[in-house]
């Protein structure tokens, strides 16, 4: 059984569980992957749990103070892990990046494997893209700040990011209309970001928060999304690595 901790947000991980059942489609019930999903919303938000965990400190309370902040969202994320481990789930999957720095400390801590979603969207693009080719990166600002695409990406592409301002007034401003559940105005407020990276000639763009998929294929069909050229989903490519652990482990 596959575990999925979800509720960061509660739209992209039904976005995942949906994406996950499509993709291995059965006759009949019995047919389809066996999933749990943890919808764990009350997990302390990310980006602003990071904070300046990243920066080099001078003052020792502010250090406190964010590293606090860090072991409650890993204690969060931690007692969600341990519930899907209880439950028999053979590996677990987390349809949010930014989460994905807590992935060390976390794994450290439980004997379940833990499927590292970065690292899986880095794997695909390297068997589809040329190397050193500019790849765009659409993410949350804590995603940004922790480089935990660019420690993948960076000896083999270019990453290129939008501008602050683009920042914040159309990526930031997606995710938060995703997070509401006004698909349309998210629809609306992402285009200025991706024509900003396909203007720097990008082949490749990384939809590096789980929200964003959402608001860029609201009202097109799976496959259109398995056909897209030029986005890469990072909740299409988790769920299809867990089909392939899936039918390895635990059928």
């Amino acid at each position: 059984m596959i575990g999925i901790l979800g509720g960061m947000g509660t739209q992209a991980g039904l976005d995942f569980c949906n994406k996950l059942a499509m993709l291995n489609r059965g006759k009949i019930d019995q047919e389809y992957p066996l999933f749990m999903l943890y919808n764990k919303s009350n997990i302390p938000g990310r980006p602003e749990s990071i904070g300046v965990h990243t920066k080099i400190f001078s003052n020792h309370q502010k250090n406190k103070l964010n590293l606090t902040k860090y072991n409650r969202v890993l204690k969060s994320l931690l007692k969600g892990c341990k519930s899907l481990e209880k439950s028999g789930c053979k590996f677990i999957v987390i349809p949010c990046n930014t989460a994905h720095f807590w992935f060390k400390d976390l794994q450290k801590k439980i004997k379940t494997p833990i499927i590292n979603m970065p690292k899986e969207v880095f794997l695909h693009t390297k068997k589809t893209s040329k190397k050193n080719s500019k790849i765009g990166l659409l993410a949350t600002e804590g995603t940004l700040k922790t480089k935990i695409y660019d420690k993948l990406f960076t000896r083999h592409f270019k990453l290129v990011k939008p501008l602050d301002e683009l920042q914040i007034n159309s990526v930031n401003q997606t995710i938060k209309y995703v997070k509401m559940g006004n698909i349309k105005l998210a629809e609306k407020s992402i285009k200025p970001a991706i024509k900003y990276l396909l203007k720097m000639k990008c082949k490749k763009i990384i939809l590096g928060c789980t929200e964003l998929p959402i608001a860029i294929f609201a009202f097109k069909s799976l496959k259109k999304v398995k056909l897209s050229k030029i986005f890469l989903d990072p909740n299409l490519i988790l769920a299809t690595s867990s089909m392939v652990k899936y039918k390895k482990d635990c059928e």
